[in-house]
């Protein structure tokens, strides 16, 4: 096998329950046979996607806990290449229920324990043995507790210096402090760019969903990414679930209309999203192509059951 070139991050991985379900009914026992067990993490599932495309990639992350040998067994039946530290924090759970009657999908995610002292010592340290290696480098997601917030910037720092190509999926405090180091490109939804650049317009979880907000939400969200864009001379790209995405390049702001799917299981699409979309621009593709092939990608994951593929 070939050196990989994409390496991807994740410092909060996941063991993805998935129940699928004819009817939920809420307040009553439900029951259903289909169900699997996955692991998961946006990470993860970007590294899945990359290898269902044929591109070698490894994933780097903390483990910990009892359920460590479960995890890496699951990468191993899905093929992944996986380096991983030791952070004495136990691997926490999320579950997926999806409602075949109205075809919505709901989410339950644990928090993580805090890792322990002189993990993010040792993640440093296995990233800039690693670094050499890769050309792409993919941060996506949350951190666990226990992080500092200098974790993330220093990644993207040590990537920008050594000529690497650098995307982030991420919101918040990780996602501001490292612009100024000039990441190539920035993808998170709708929702995170505007709780991270305009939390006004954000309302607990969802965004202010009043009349006229709108057209508020997109004429302030394309300022932001003319400004964002310009000052740190990155390309931006907003996944909006099945409405039209937006992406920014200096000096422009575009839409990008796509048919979308009948889903059977959205979660991890955003990631099969990613994973398409930096498979085509290393592949040389014109960012336009590049979403194009992000979209796709990410429209066979929802049209499947299991999380973060485009093919079970």
């Amino acid at each position: 096998m070939s050196t990989p070139l994409f390496l991807t991050i994740c410092m909060n991985p996941t063991i993805q329950k998935t129940l699928r379900f004819s009817g939920l009914v809420m307040d009553k026992v439900n029951r259903t046979p289909l169900h699997r067990l996955d692991v998961s993490g946006k990470g993860i599932n970007v590294s899945r996607v990359l290898t269902q495309l044929g591109k070698d990639c490894l994933h780097l992350t903390q483990l910990g806990g009892n359920f460590r040998p479960l995890f890496l067994d699951l990468c191993r039946q899905d093929g992944l290449s996986i380096e991983w530290v030791e952070s004495g924090s136990p691997i926490r759970f999320c579950y997926t229920l999806i409602n075949d009657a109205d075809h919505s999908v709901t989410e339950l995610v644990e928090e993580s324990d805090p890792v322990a002292e002189g993990t993010e010592e040792r993640l440093m340290e296995a990233y800039a043995g690693l670094l050499p290696r890769f050309e792409w480098i993919i941060i996506s997601g949350s951190m666990a507790a226990g992080f500092s917030p200098a974790l993330v910037p220093f990644m993207v720092r040590l990537a920008k210096e050594g000529g690497k190509k650098v995307i982030l999926d991420l919101r918040g405090r990780d996602l501001v402090n490292s612009l100024e180091y000039k990441p190539d490109l920035i993808k998170p939804n709708l929702f995170e760019f505007v709780q991270t650049f305009a939390p006004d317009l954000t309302a607990g979880s969802r965004l202010i969903n009043e009349p006229g907000n709108e057209n508020r939400i997109k004429s302030r969200t394309r300022d932001l990414c003319f400004d964002l864009a310009e000052k740190h001379r990155c390309r931006i790209i907003l996944t909006r679930g099945t409405d039209p995405l937006w992406f920014a390049e200096p000096g422009k702001f575009s839409e990008y209309p796509f048919e979308p799917v009948t889903p059977v299981n959205t979660t991890g699409s955003g990631d099969a999203f990613t994973a398409g979309l930096v498979a085509a621009l290393g592949d040389g593709a014109s960012l336009e192509d590049a979403i194009a092939r992000g979209i796709r990608c990410g429209c066979l994951n929802a049209g499947l059951l299991k999380v973060g593929v485009i093919s079970e």
